[in-house]
């Protein structure tokens, strides 16, 4: 199939695919969470179910909410308002076009377009309310708390064919998750802009006696929810390094058998 070759060459390094020989209209992709958002770090499900008149019409993509709604584009029973897709009335040049629209647009869309930075504002008439960013600013730790979420169910059910790969990269992952944890519990930083490496770069001068900056307003309630969810995750990664597997590296676009 013509897009799986799209995929090879161009796939970014932070999307990955299974394909299947025996069912080519049929796609799994995971999508990890883009960095400076609230989904940082997160790891995103999709399926994709390609009909018999495609690319006449665009494949329909299921997403994996794991009962949590954590993004206005992306609903707990799995639907997708995309655009591209044709679920969303965005405009012409917006939705699909079966001479140039490919899956790797789509993946790509989600990641880039849906993911983003201030989510709350995916509903374009937010944009005009009163103290908008206040309301996104909650938003966004509200997704952030659904994310952590959905990392310990996806490591507690991973969708098949990435078992080993959800184990793997929450062994990989899990220190840095903690982390923005404990730093969005502290009002260290702004929920969705954690950067490891600052992070541990500021701690390191704040233990060797220089002065850390006034930390950001934190509701006691969030601090509160923020903790006990650092002790989840800690839990919860803790069993899966237990629970270690052997596992190889594989292509980012993997064919089932």
């Amino acid at each position: 199939m013509r897009e799986w070759k799209i995929l090879e060459r161009n796939l970014p390094e932070s999307i990955f695919v299974r394909t299947y020989e025996e069912r080519i209209d049929l796609l799994r992709a995971a999508i990890v969470g883009p960095a400076g958002t609230p989904y940082h770090d997160g790891l995103f499900f999709f399926d994709l179910a390609f009909s018999s008149d495609y690319p006449i019409t665009p494949p329909m993509v299921y997403y994996h909410s794991y009962g949590l709604r954590l993004n206005p584009n992306l609903y707990d029973d799995g639907y997708v308002c995309l655009s591209l897709i044709n679920t969303w009335d965005g405009k012409e040049e917006e939705r699909w076009n079966p001479a140039i629209s490919t899956v790797l647009q789509i993946l790509i869309s989600i990641q880039a377009l849906v993911l983003n930075e201030k989510p709350y504002f995916n509903e374009p008439e937010l944009e005009e309310a009163a103290e908008a960013e206040i309301y996104s600013d909650a938003y966004n730790k509200e997704a952030y708390l659904f994310c952590c979420k959905m990392m310990m169910r996806s490591i507690q059910n991973p969708p098949k064919n990435f078992e080993e790969f959800v184990s793997d990269y929450f062994r990989q992952r899990g220190e840095g998750i903690l982390a923005a944890c404990e730093a969005y519990s502290d009002g260290r930083v702004r929920v969705g802009r954690f950067n490891e490496t600052e992070y541990c770069e500021s701690e390191s001068d704040y233990c060797r006696g220089r002065t850390r900056s006034s930390p950001l307003h934190v509701s006691a309630i969030f601090k509160a929810l923020m903790e006990k969810t650092y002790r989840d995750l800690d839990a919860a990664f803790a069993n899966n390094s237990a629970a270690l597997i052997c596992t190889s590296n594989s292509n980012r676009v993997r064919n089932e058998h």
